[in-house]
């Protein structure tokens, strides 16, 4: 029986001895054929696998969404535009999570800038905002209050 034991393609493929029995328990790596002793050996070709896989979430792709595009490449059906519409979805994912992250940030900046560096911490503004459940700073009093 020709292959790689999991030692072997997990050096090769970059990763760890348990990200290959994750992979492969998620349906990421194929089943591997076992030696008589018990040992999984896998085709040659998980290497490369591997790396789409690595590289895949490089480009912040999901081990779900690996899997559809993994699939995909084995599906007579589908075509190069397909996984260009996969692209574009993920594109647009990340640019919403930029938009959060912005908003994010400008949250923490009012954060921070309700600091005034001194007092007790039971004076923390910071720490009144987040146990409002409220942490933007006001502007002003509240009108509801009037």
């Amino acid at each position: 029986m020709t292959g790689l034991k999991t030692g072997a393609l997990a050096k090769q493929g970059g990763v760890n001895l348990g990200s290959i029995r994750f992979y492969e328990r998620e349906g990421l790596l194929p089943k591997p054929q076992r030696t008589p002793s018990g040992h999984r050996v896998f085709p040659a070709d998980a290497v490369q696998r591997i790396r789409f896989i690595k590289g895949a979430q490089k480009f912040g792709f999901t081990l779900k969404e690996i899997k559809a595009l993994l699939e995909l490449r084995t599906d007579p059906r589908a075509s190069c535009a397909v996984v260009g519409q996969r692209v574009v979805a993920k594109l647009t994912d990340i640019d919403s999570k930029i938009g959060d992250l912005r908003r994010t940030k400008h949250a923490l900046a009012k954060l921070a800038k309700a600091c005034p560096g001194r007092g007790t911490i039971e004076d923390c503004p910071i720490l009144r905002m987040l146990d409002a459940g409220n942490p933007m700073p006001r502007r002003g009093p509240n009108k509801r209050s009037r």
